[in-house]
């Protein structure tokens, strides 16, 4: 008999007491003022490079392998399965995706990205879930076997091919690019203008539909295609009960080993399809070190995203779009943006103060007078700034909305098979 008539009588995993949850059109007025004040940004300092299309465009690309190792990390754990393996697993991807892209064709490639890193999340599961090693421990291990596995593999793979050293690998053939033909240009068109607002949203719509790569529309896909699966399906509710409560879920005969296995492996085949991104688009070959921590900064897009595939695809873009300014008029967009922290900051310690949070509300008002100041005697910003950038608005996102995160409640947690008996 099915499991999940019984499964949906239990209580919905509510948001923690007294915290609320951000709807929908709120969360669309808060976007809507955002991109006002970018705007106006752009007006007052002329740094038009912070919302043109390519901008969005190179934002996008770079978005994806974060984007797909958040998604990774939220299917673990929404099992229960902390992932912080997810950097092991997105370097297994570009090896893998590059190896077998050069020599078999870049489709091949990415087909063999996704099973690396899948082979990395069975790696995570064996450990974690049956033989119940520290979830943390396991990922760190399967950080530093993947990073000292394709270093030592890539000397016998790739020295001595055509075009490869012992560090990178031969390029592979490109996928293509394609853009939506009379709609990109007219957008682009609408952001050349420079109109207010207008032109920002129509640089923002054409980053969406301009040299694009296959393999974008396949990621954008995934994210909704895995809230459809993870909160639409009889598959998805027991996966999710294996996260909240696995003791309750094996009571109602959910096999918790074999949904924890699976949530684990498709997480690991997700960041090896960010990885096989990584090193067939976005750099058409493998190089050691290119991932740059982004299976890290994938896991604080999940948190900031409070473990929902939306808010996820929101965080991705926002460190994707800051990892694209190092690319293009970097400090003078960079500096640009001190005026819209300074404002957003200042906004902030309103809003502190109306909830009657005085000691936050002065040290905000506090550090928007010093960010103002810094724009203000300053007319761009050290190239160094510019490298950081993404890491810490990592930092300063998951500080900011830390108050309001839950997590499923037996995320990480050990568990054996039978312990509720």
């Amino acid at each position: 008999m099915s499991t999940a008539p019984a499964l949906d009588k239990r209580p919905a995993a509510a948001s923690a007491p007294g915290r609320r949850r951000v709807s929908l059109p709120v969360l669309l007025l808060i976007i809507a003022g955002v991109l006002a004040l970018t705007s106006v940004v752009r007006l007052v300092t002329g740094a038009d490079g912070i919302t043109n299309v390519s901008q969005m465009s190179t934002a996008l690309k770079l978005a994806v392998p974060i984007g797909m190792a958040g998604l990774g990390g939220l299917w673990a754990e929404r099992s229960g399965v902390i992932n912080i393996g997810l950097e092991g697993m997105l370097i297994l991807g570009t090896w893998f995706g590059a190896w077998a892209g050069y020599q078999w064709g870049p489709w091949v490639g990415v087909l063999a990205g996704v099973l690396g890193g899948a082979i990395g999340g069975l790696l995570h599961a064996i450990v974690t879930v049956t033989f119940n090693v520290n979830h943390i421990v396991s990922g760190v291990a399967i950080n530093i076997l993947a990073l000292g596995a394709t270093r030592y593999v890539s000397a016998f793979a790739f020295e001595g091919v055509p075009q490869g050293t012992s560090k990178q690998s031969p390029p592979v053939e490109s996928l293509g690019q394609f853009s939506v033909p009379g709609l990109s240009d007219g957008l682009q068109t609408l952001n050349d203008k420079g109109w207010f607002l207008i032109s920002d949203i129509a640089g923002l719509l054409g980053g969406l539909v301009t040299d694009m790569s296959p393999l974008t529309l396949v990621a954008l896909a995934l994210v909704p295609a895995s809230w459809w699966v993870l909160w639409r399906t009889s598959f998805g509710l027991r996966l999710r009960s294996c996260g909240e409560n696995p003791t309750a879920a094996e009571s109602l005969g959910v096999n918790v080993y074999k949904y924890k296995y699976l949530a684990v492996i498709i997480s690991g085949g997700l960041a090896g399809l960010g990885g096989a991104f990584l090193s067939i688009v976005a750099n058409p070959f493998y190089l050691e070190g290119q991932t740059g921590g982004r299976g890290y900064i994938g896991l604080a897009a999940m948190i900031f995203g409070n473990w929902m595939p939306g808010g996820l695809a929101l965080g991705a873009g926002l460190f994707g779009y800051t990892d694209s300014l190092k690319l293009r008029g970097g400090t003078e967009n960079v500096h640009a943006l001190l005026l819209l922290l300074a404002i957003l900051v200042l906004i902030g310690a309103i809003w502190l103060v109306l909830r009657k949070k005085y000691v936050g509300a002065v040290i905000s008002v506090a550090v928007s007078a010093l960010v103002f100041a810094w724009y203000a005697t300053t007319t761009e910003v050290p190239t160094q700034v510019v490298t950081a950038t993404p890491y810490v608005v990592t930092l300063l996102v998951l500080s900011l909305s830390a108050q309001r995160l839950r997590m499923p409640r037996a995320n990480g947690k050990p568990y054996r098979r039978g312990q509720g008996k």
